[in-house]
């Protein structure tokens, strides 16, 4: 299929505008760093309880959705079947969606939270009420929330492009609400763009810190120079793999981050405080259940708004950020799944995962760490990119796991940028499924640049300033591509009934037909029958 002439007015303006940032924190990076940290004050005090209703409402959607008769629509024909097999959909959607996230925070979140818990609770620090609410807190901002936000905008982007086919194009989701006027379109679109680059850019510098940690300790070179440089080579690895396409290179890079987190959990687990962690996981996954309403309405009206913003705000504003991206590239991977297939696999499959990884690794150090066994205090004060290498040099073979773990980032800052570069490609060619290899090329330098940028304006700090920006103008898009999706699904006539109450087969069709298998009995059953 010959790929599809780039969209020439959109992609202008936002290559100029991306330059314009990429040139001004290349020449000015304080000045460019103190008007982030003003805006986002500003944002903080003023809005944060806007991205705390949004995440809410995608949460209650999605679970509205699976479970409702609109979850038997199809995305694509009635008759077709999905076109990658179950692991390969989960290690790419997985990969895309918060690879580089969990192996910077999977030790350093719960470690924080610990030694500082979230004021307002009374909770003292060091003690055991801190280590229960530190798991149910990473819990929540890395489980439901976020992937009920990436399963409603992939959703709506998969509807429009194989139920309706109108293309890849995120615009083209909102056709049920503006029809189809190009300069609004393009709007959407652009505003796509950037969030999908802040977004990445974000993941990309979390992920330079930590190699530049991991090599640093064996090689004995850190720094700026260092970080800019371990993006620079990533950044041309992913253009490679982008270029191969969604069946070659980010398939295969995809699946080999499976099996490598797979090798350095179990090393964990196994050499670890096994029974510990056994504990942990019921104990954290019943405890974030539990709270899971004070936790998710929590907007700072009673205490300091300081934590939500360098947390939960931040999160929920980087989830928004990445939701075009993630979204798009899981409806890419998703053709010929029903709607409750989608919103199942990718909220229940890729929590899980985290639930066990955070418990594995977080919960291992906090367990240490309680039991005075280890001290990770001193990592922690150097930097969340230090906690996971801290918890490798406790176990047998931290040679071998730190070499494991500076690997497997490096391959999800490319596993996670070439699928954002292929994504930006079709963006910007009228939501074309196979962009042209130099326009994915050139989305990959800029994603690169502006990484690059962040990490030399602000570090860290300058990159959570960056996603909850980009985020806020973001958010009143997402919330209208809810609105969108829903009034198109009401008149969808694949929609069919939920199996009947008060039928020996109706619970047994209601189970069957949310973990997928299209051979439950009566499937067509009615409530009258």
């Amino acid at each position: 299929m010959r790929p599809s002439k780039p969209d020439v007015p959109l992609l202008a303006v936002a290559v100029a505008l991306l330059l314009c940032v990429v040139v001004w924190g290349a020449t000015s990076p304080g000045s460019l760093h103190a008007a982030a940290t003003a805006a986002l004050g500003w944002v903080i005090v003023n809005c944060g309880w806007v991205f705390v209703v949004a995440a809410d409402l995608f949460l209650v959607l999605a679970v509205l959705l699976a479970f409702s008769r609109y979850g038997n629509v199809r995305l694509g024909k009635d008759d077709d079947t999905p076109e990658f097999t179950k692991l390969a959909w989960m290690a790419m959607m997985f990969a895309a969606g918060m690879g580089i996230g969990l192996m910077f925070y999977g030790v350093a979140e719960p470690l924080t939270h610990f030694f500082a818990p979230p004021p307002g609770l009374g909770i003292a620090p060091d003690s055991s009420a801190a280590a229960r609410v530190a798991m149910e807190y990473t819990l929540f901002h890395w489980t439901f929330h976020p992937w009920a936000i990436y399963a409603i905008t992939g959703l709506a982007l998969a509807y429009s492009t194989f139920r309706k086919g109108r293309g890849n194009r995120f615009s083209a989701a909102f056709e049920p609400l503006f029809g189809q006027r190009k300069g609004v379109g393009r709007a959407l679109d652009l505003l796509a763009v950037l969030a999908t680059v802040f977004g990445t850019a974000t993941s990309l510098g979390l992920g330079a810190l930590q190699v530049e940690y991991g090599v640093n300790r064996f090689l004995d070179i850190g720094g700026r120079q260092a970080e800019v440089a371990i993006i620079i080579v990533l950044t041309l690895c992913f253009v490679v793999s982008a270029a191969t396409g969604v069946h070659r290179g980010v398939q295969y890079v995809s699946t080999v981050n499976v099996y490598l987190a797979a090798v350095l959990a179990i090393v964990i687990f196994v050499f670890g405080p096994t029974v510990a962690i056994l504990d942990l996981v019921p104990a954290s996954v019943g405890g974030y259940l539990d709270n899971l309403i004070p936790m998710s309405t929590r907007t700072g009206a009673f205490t300091d708004k300081g934590w939500l913003g360098t947390w939960t705000i931040f999160y929920w504003a980087w989830w928004l950020s990445w939701a075009p991206f993630v979204g798009a590239f899981i409806a890419r991977i998703s053709r010929g799944r029903t709607v409750r297939q989608f919103i199942v696999g990718v909220m229940l499959v890729p929590s899980g995962v985290s639930t066990v990884w955070f418990c594995v690794s977080g919960g291992s150090a906090l367990t240490m760490q309680r039991q005075h066994t280890a001290d990770f205090a001193p990592a922690v004060e150097k930097g969340s990119e230090a906690a996971l290498f801290a918890l490798l040099d406790q176990l047998p073979l931290a040679g071998v796991t730190t070499v494991i773990a500076v690997v497997l980032v490096a391959l999800y800052f490319v596993s996670g940028a070439d699928s954002a570069a292929l994504v930006l490609g079709a963006l910007t060619t009228r939501g074309s499924l196979h962009p042209p290899r130099a326009l994915v090329a050139v989305w990959g330098v800029l994603i690169g640049a502006v990484a690059v940028v962040l990490l030399l304006s602000g570090g860290l700090t300058g990159l959570q300033q960056a996603t909850i920006l980009i985020a806020l103008p973001f958010v009143v898009v997402m919330l209208l591509l809810c609105w969108a999706l829903i009034k198109e699904l009401r008149a969808d006539p694949g929609a069919g009934p939920l199996p009947v109450r008060g039928h020996p087969y109706g619970l047994w069709v209601a189970i069957k037909r949310v973990v997928g298998d299209e051979d439950a009995p009566s499937s067509r059953l009615t409530d009258r029958e």
